[in-house]
């Protein structure tokens, strides 16, 4: 069974929906489990004993929620001292609002939960364009859900990008289970 390790911020509830529906599309692909956890509760056993690990957080001032950057800097940077992330599947999503149609940030906070990603050494799963709702929900990197409208109201995260982001969750679920059945990279 491959097990794959949701892990996010939220402050309003938003990220945590977009977290769960990210989870709910890793258990539609057979031979698969999701953990959902908030990032500060998530522990470095955690991370080693999952197969593959989604990363998801608000927009805070155009970058990454402090909780996930703590994450990395106290327990992302054990494992990569260690090289015991090497070769694990994953990728991230986004909530945010503010100006702009993407949410003012949320590319660049995906950018860089993404170089972590890479720093660890770990295999990042983006979100193909034809993914059906990508319009309303997505951008290359991962499932994206705008929180505001474009006087920064808040609207909570629509069902369009829900969606997208379960669909978002089964490929990198399809992804982890077939590394673990066939592994490349030994950590």
């Amino acid at each position: 069974m491959a097990k794959i390790l949701v892990v996010y911020a939220s402050d309003y509830g938003n990220t945590e929906k977009m977290a769960h529906a990210v989870a709910e599309g890793v258990t539609l692909v057979p031979g698969t489990e999701a953990v959902v956890k908030k990032a500060e509760e998530v522990v470095a056993d955690d991370m080693t004993a999952s197969d593959g690990i989604i990363f998801g957080s608000p927009v805070h001032m155009g970058g990454m929620d402090w909780r996930l950057k703590k994450l990395i800097d106290t327990v992302c940077s054990g494992l990569w001292m260690q090289d015991l992330a090497i070769g694990k599947v994953a990728g991230v999503f986004a909530t945010g609002s503010g100006f702009g149609g993407a949410g003012g940030g949320a590319e660049l906070t995906m950018l860089s939960m993404l170089n972590n990603i890479a720093e660890l050494g770990m295999i990042m799963i983006p979100l193909p364009k034809n993914t059906p709702g990508y319009a309303k929900g997505g951008m290359q990197w991962g499932a994206y859900g705008r929180t505001g409208d474009e006087n920064l109201n808040p609207v909570g995260v629509s069902d369009e990008a829900l969606s997208v982001a379960r669909l978002h969750g089964s490929n990198i679920a399809r992804a982890t289970k077939a590394l673990k059945e066939n592994p490349v990279f030994k950590a």
